[in-house]
C-alpha cells in the first residue's frame, strides 16, 4: 500500500468515526429532550401493562431505546457466527440486518396505531401532493421521514442489488404505500396521505446517502485468462 492508499484509508476511517459519533450525539439529544414524555411512560412499561406504554408513541420509543444493548448483543452473535464465511463484512452485514429490523418495525407498530374512531370511522383518502404537507408541523414532518429512515440506511448496506438511491427512494415508497393501504383498509381512523408517502420515500433516501460510504458493493465477474 503505497502513501497515498494509505492517507485514504486514514480519511475514510476518521470520516466514518465522525458520523457514528454525531450518530450517537444526536441520539443523545433526542432522549435528553424527550426526557420527560419517556419517563411518564416507563411505570406502565415498567409493569408490563400494554395500555400507556405499546398503545402510546412514547411507550414505544421507551421500549425500542431499552432494547438497544439486546439489538446490539444480536448483531454480535449473528456476526460471531458468519465471520469465518463472510470475513471482513460479517459485521456490517449483521448490524445491518438488525438495524433494518430495529429501526423499522417500531415505526410502523406507531403508524399503525389505531384513534379513537377505529372501526367506526370510514377510511380517508388524501391524494392531492403537499396539500397535507403544511398541516403535518416539524414534529410530523420529522416522524415521517424516520419511519423507513433505517430500511433505507441499513438496506444498501446488506443487499447489493439497493446499493442505489432510486431503488431505495422507490422501496421507501413501496413499503409507505403498504402502510398507509392498510390504516384504510384496516379503518384505523386515520387519513391514507400520499404526502406520507412521498416524506417517507424521501426519509429512506436521505439515510441511504448517510451510509453510502458502508454500502454492499456488487459483485464483479471475474475475468477469464486468455487460453
Amino acid at each position: 500500500m503505497n502513501h497515498s492508499e494509505s492517507l485514504t484509508a486514514s480519511s475514510r476511517r476518521t470520516g466514518r468515526i465522525v458520523l457514528l459519533s454525531l450518530a450517537a450525539a444526536g441520539l443523545a439529544c433526542a432522549v435528553y429532550v424527550a426526557r420527560m414524555p419517556l419517563t411518564m411512560a416507563a411505570a406502565p412499561c415498567l409493569a408490563g401493562r400494554w395500555h400507556g406504554c405499546y398503545d402510546t408513541e412514547n411507550g414505544v420509543v421507551l421500549v425500542t431505546l431499552a432494547g438497544l444493548p439486546a439489538a446490539v448483543l444480536v448483531a454480535w452473535l449473528l456476526a460471531y457466527r458468519r465471520r469465518a464465511a463472510a470475513g471482513t463484512s460479517a459485521w456490517r452485514m449483521s448490524l445491518a440486518e438488525v438495524g433494518m429490523v430495529h429501526g423499522t418495525v417500531p415505526f410502523v407498530w406507531m403508524t399503525m396505531m389505531p384513534g379513537p374512531g377505529a372501526g367506526v370511522v370510514p377510511g380517508r383518502v388524501s391524494l392531492v401532493p403537499l396539500r397535507d404537507l403544511v398541516t403535518m408541523g416539524p414534529i410530523g414532518i420529522g416522524g415521517n421521514l424516520l419511519v423507513f429512515a433505517a430500511l433505507g440506511c441499513f438496506a444498501p448496506m446488506r443487499f447489493a442489488a439497493l446499493a442505489s438511491v432510486p431503488r431505495i427512494l422507490a422501496l421507501g415508497a413501496g413499503c409507505s404505500i403498504l402502510v398507509e393501504t392498510a390504516q384504510f383498509v384496516l379503518r384505523l381512523d386515520r387519513v391514507s396521505s400520499v404526502d406520507d408517502v412521498l416524506v417517507n420515500a424521501t426519509g429512506a433516501a436521505l439515510a441511504a446517502l448517510v451510509s453510502r460510504p458502508w454500502w454492499r458493493a456488487p459483485a464483479r465477474p471475474t475475468p477469464v485468462a486468455a487460453g
